[in-house]
């Protein structure tokens, strides 16, 4: 009883500590780094993976198309304009965008870094292109994987789970905190 009842005070909690990047959110400007929703199990990409065939991917479960489908809702109940929405080449990255705004176009730097060190860097100077350069009026979607997003922002994330940055120009940016949409 007690587990139940901490768990059920501690979602308003989790819910206000959110409100200012949300609130951050709704003036557009920002980039959103998404990592995509929940997978069928497993760490990395199966042997034999290829890019051009999602059948040998790992990709979205159900429930991992239903969480991509609400945080697409979250952003239309809360009037946050998803200008731009970029995905990483692999299957799951592309669903989770098309699902949850509509809309996606592909981006190499985005793509995972999970056993592929040797494309740290160049990926990275990718991405804070990306990211620094953001001038929209909307907020510029990354959607992305797990170790991609931590070589960026040093920040760890799961799945769907959202890291929000504020673009200061060349490359520059500021990590203005993280958001999740269970």
């Amino acid at each position: 009883m007690l587990a139940l009842f901490l768990a059920f005070i501690a979602i308003p909690g989790v819910a206000l500590a959110n409100d200012p990047l949300w609130a951050l959110l709704t003036t557009g400007g920002q980039v959103v780094l998404i990592r995509h929703t929940i997978t069928t199990p497993g760490v990395g990409d199966p042997p034999g993976m290829r890019l051009d065939d999602c059948k040998t991917q790992r990709n979205l479960t159900d429930e991992g198309i239903a969480h991509a489908r609400r945080i697409g809702e979250e952003f239309r109940k809360r009037g946050i304009a998803a200008e731009r929405v970029l995905a990483s080449p692999w299957c799951r990255c592309i669903e989770t965008a098309k699902l949850a705004f509509g809309k996606a176009q592909i981006s190499l730097p985005l793509g995972n870094l999970f056993g592929r060190p040797e494309n740290r860097e160049k990926q990275v100077a990718g991405m804070q292109k990306l990211v620094g350069a953001w001038r929209g009026k909307g907020n510029l979607v990354l959607v992305s994987h797990g170790s991609t997003i931590s070589a960026l922002t040093g920040t760890g994330t799961g799945t769907g789970e959202m890291v929000v940055v504020t673009p200061k120009g060349a490359g520059k940016f500021e990590v203005a905190g993280r958001l999740s949409v269970p």
